[in-house]
């Protein structure tokens, strides 16, 4: 061993090495502590501490790769990435942590891994002060502020921030996938994605939240769930400032305003701004429905409109409003109604002025004016301006009547026909009540009393001569009717099943 001279590090002695090679790498290292660096590349002017160095860079260039692996024949620039790699053949894990005894291939890896024990992130960016505990990590996260992406796809010219990006994006075009599941056969792409995909097998949902107690299959799910807690926003769009506490809905928001739908129909042409939505689209031209619910058996073609169906059998009610603390059972409804106290309508005809509450009732709306009836039978081809008509048209062709009276079993085609239906049964429930035998003058008060079968401490019901009344005994039934003013319509809650509201007339004695 020798002694540098000036800082005290020592170097291996080696008897064979020529004297000016011994200074050569005594001053190489001198170099790490004066900055110097004399060897520069021609073809991009970096710049390198040594000779070695600028050789090993150069192979970027060059596309040299002299280091070949001789189980699987894949080619490196480096020595050490060779040496790196065989680790992957012979299962050689020679760094171990003192703290958890986990085993890494190389000492980087190592170097990395302590951090989490220490807490320790000493690479920090100077854009926003955010830290990381490797240096890898920040070159990444530096190129959001810089927006270089350097890696591109020699097949479509896709552009990524960092290599690993590259290599998996790689994979759709030559369709590799070489991670399977031992459990149901499904591959993917990479290999955190077969991990996470095995949890739905084992159930392990190691991620746990310390506020709610809240388990996730994935870090990354626990990570955005936090920020429900916490209110964070970090994703902010550029165009109209609005935040987000997802990447993933900043991404969706961007093409609302870019108009950006990348995702194509193969069989109607029809263009969407997300995969999940062609998806979706796509079920309507093969029928599929793969959502099945337990209770009753009825199929979904979507998972969010199956989970919403299964909240009717649980009375599930987990969207609660902060105003009035009405609960609902789809965010969609929460939504809306939060508008109702806002007094907020923001989409505006612009036909006739008309503003409406959410889009989908603008939509519904302007159809009037534009005629068009998108839903079409395929029965009879009737067509129609609404979706939900159309569903309750089809059940005249099938003979679907899915609404059912618990009271008496009969069955409707309709909902609104099995409201009507259901007074029937509610009325039976009250006392009724007859008209006086004497038939008073057209200005006096009609008095009714409830019938003997009717609780006795009842109170007579008063009918005024605008509010009138009429059940229609046989002593009345040739009584003539004379028009008045329009009158106030108001039924008592005392009437029996034969009560008929008069609007709009006042009763004479014939």
């Amino acid at each position: 061993m020798y002694e540098h001279s000036e800082h005290g590090k020592y170097f291996k002695k080696n008897s064979n090495l020529p004297v000016n090679e011994k200074i050569q790498r005594d001053g190489e290292h001198q170099r790490i502590h004066t900055g110097e660096k004399p060897h520069s590349c021609s073809e991009c002017e970096k710049c390198f501490t040594d000779k070695s160095s600028l050789s090993r860079h150069q192979r970027t260039h060059t596309g040299e790769k002299p280091f070949s692996c001789s189980e699987c024949e894949k080619d490196f620039s480096h020595k050490t990435s060779l040496v790196k790699h065989q680790r992957i053949h012979t299962g050689e894990k020679p760094f171990s942590c003192s703290e958890c005894e986990k085993c890494f291939t190389n000492k980087s890896a190592l170097s990395g891994h302590q951090r989490t024990h220490t807490g320790e992130k000493p690479f920090s960016c100077l854009e926003c002060g955010q830290s990381f505990t490797e240096k890898s990590a920040l070159n990444k996260h530096q190129r959001i502020h810089t927006g270089e992406k350097p890696f591109s796809c020699s097949e479509c010219e896709k552009c990524f921030t960092n290599k690993s990006s590259l290599f998996v994006h790689q994979k759709i075009h030559t369709g590799e996938k070489p991670f399977s599941c031992s459990e149901c056969g499904k591959c993917f792409i990479r290999k955190i994605n077969l991990v996470d995909h095995q949890r739905t097998h084992t159930q392990e949902k190691p991620y746990s939240c310390l506020e709610c107690e809240k388990c996730f299959t994935q870090k990354s799910h626990l990570v955005q769930h936090q920020r429900l807690h916490t209110g964070e926003k970090p994703f902010l769009c550029s165009e109209c400032g609005k935040c987000f506490s997802h990447d993933s809905s900043l991404k969706k928001h961007l093409q609302t305003h870019t108009g950006e739908k990348p995702f194509s129909c193969p069989e109607c042409g029809k263009c969407f701004r997300q995969k999940s939505y062609l998806v979706s689209h796509l079920r309507t031209h093969t029928g599929e429905k793969p959502f099945s619910c337990s209770e009753c058996g009825k199929r979904f073609t979507h998972s969010l409109t199956f989970n919403n169906h299964q909240r009717i059998h649980t009375g599930e009610r987990p969207f609660s409003c902060p105003e009035c603390g009405k609960c609902f059972r789809q965010k969609s409804y929460i939504v809306r109604h939060l508008k109702s106290h806002t007094g907020e309508k923001p989409f505006s005809c612009s036909e006739c002025g008309k503003c409406f509450i959410d889009n989908s009732a603008f939509y519904n709306h302007h159809r009037i004016h534009t005629g068009e009836k998108p839903f079409s039978c395929s029965e009879c081809e009737k067509c129609f301006t609404h979706k939900s008509n159309l569903m309750v048209h089809l059940r005249s062709h099938t003979g679907e009547k899915p609404f059912l009276c618990t009271e008496c079993g009969k069955c409707f085609t309709h909902k609104a026909s099995l409201v009507n239906h259901q007074r029937i049964h509610t009325r039976e429930k009250k006392s009724s009540v007859t008209v006086s035998q004497t038939a008073p003058n057209s200005n006096d008060t009609l008095y009714c009393t409830p019938n003997s079968n009717a609780p006795q401490e009842s109170p007579p019901l008063v009918v005024m001569p605008s509010i009138l009344c009429l059940i229609m005994p046989p002593k009345f039934s040739s009584i003539n009717i004379a028009p008045i003013a329009p009158l106030v319509e108001i039924m008592p809650p005392c009437c029996a099943p034969s009560v008929l509201l008069i609007k709009d007339f006042r009763f004479r004695d014939s």
